[in-house]
């Protein structure tokens, strides 16, 4: 175990006590969600995300961040993802359940999306989650995955600088050298079935002032199972 294996997980943990310890801080970031929703997600899934990515390389490298990694480019792309996340978030969250009401399904309300809003759970709740993470990862996630790796191939080809990463990005270029068939068969086959539809299903299920902290950490979730998969599949070869 290095030394950054007890400093890291420590300063997260520094990080996450006082939302545990005092309640107006927990209060304060739920004003601030209800305020600054987009600034927020974009701050969550910068820190988050980009952790998830740093835990990543750890598993596979045996370090947090190695030359070429791109720190700050790679934060800068998880924030506007957060963004778009966000966006997704709203669009699916209020029209999944109304599209569950024009095929004939029963909602007590005049508007079907507050039956993610209300507390506790039921079939009908279930249901409603189920149609906006099923909707969302088949209609955006794919869009959302390929335009992800060609940010990553940019950071890549330009040596991770803060510099590089805002020169142009060829991105016609990059679409070719684009492993489709692996990005269907594992991506898209594979993730959005058996992780992202199941977890975001669980994500709706939980109170709106919560719902992006969640998906950013179920990115952290992922990075580790897919590097942990790819440590294991290394050690085969």
């Amino acid at each position: 175990m290095k030394k950054s294996d007890i400093v890291v997980p420590g300063m997260v943990i520094l990080a996450m006590l006082p939302f545990f310890i005092f309640p107006q801080v927990l209060n304060h970031y739920k004003e601030l969600n209800a305020a600054h929703g987009y600034a927020m997600s974009f701050i969550k899934f910068a820190i988050l995300a980009t952790l998830g990515e740093c835990l990543g390389l750890r598993i596979r490298n045996g370090m947090y961040i190695n030359k070429g990694f791109g720190l700050i480019p790679r934060a800068i792309v998880w924030g506007f993802i957060g963004i778009l996340i966000k966006i997704a978030f709203v669009i699916f969250g209020e029209g999944a359940p109304m599209m569950l009401k024009t095929l004939g399904v029963y909602f007590p309300g005049a508007n079907p999306a507050d039956v993610l809003r209300q507390p506790g759970f039921s079939g009908l709740k279930l249901l409603a989650a189920f149609s906006v993470s099923t909707t969302m990862n088949l209609l955006f996630a794919p869009v959302f995955m390929a335009s992800h790796r060609i940010t990553d191939m940019h950071i890549q080809h330009t040596g991770g600088t803060l510099k590089g990463f805002f020169t142009f990005m060829p991105v016609g270029k990059y679409i070719k050298e684009i492993d489709w068939s692996g990005f269907w068969d594992f991506v898209v086959k594979r993730t959005i079935p058996f992780f992202w539809i199941p977890a975001q299903t669980i994500n709706f299920l939980f109170p709106e002032d919560y719902r992006i902290f969640i998906a950013a950490v179920y990115s952290i979730i992922l990075g580790i199972l897919l590097s942990l998969a790819s440590l294991k599949q290394s050690k085969r070869q």
